[in-house]
């Protein structure tokens, strides 16, 4: 299984993004914002989701199209 970030480059856990879009977080009730420094995701089971930590909000997971490796 190969994970590609939004340009297309390959994403392996403990990498860092930042986010290209302004996201607002179902349940949490806050958006996070364009620009936003994402580190140590973790690769899960399907090609276009990755679980990340945030100080602010617990298991979060974030599709890789809205990414872009750091």
């Amino acid at each position: 299984m190969k994970v590609v970030d939004s340009v297309g480059n390959p994403l392996a856990d403990g990498d860092a993004v930042t986010l290209i879009k302004d996201l607002t977080v179902k349940g949490a009730g806050q958006t996070l914002k364009r620009g936003t420094v994402i580190r140590s995701i973790r690769l899960t089971g399907d090609d276009q989701e990755i679980d990340c930590r945030h100080p602010t909000i617990k298991g979060l997971v974030l599709r890789a199209e809205f990414v872009r490796k750091v």
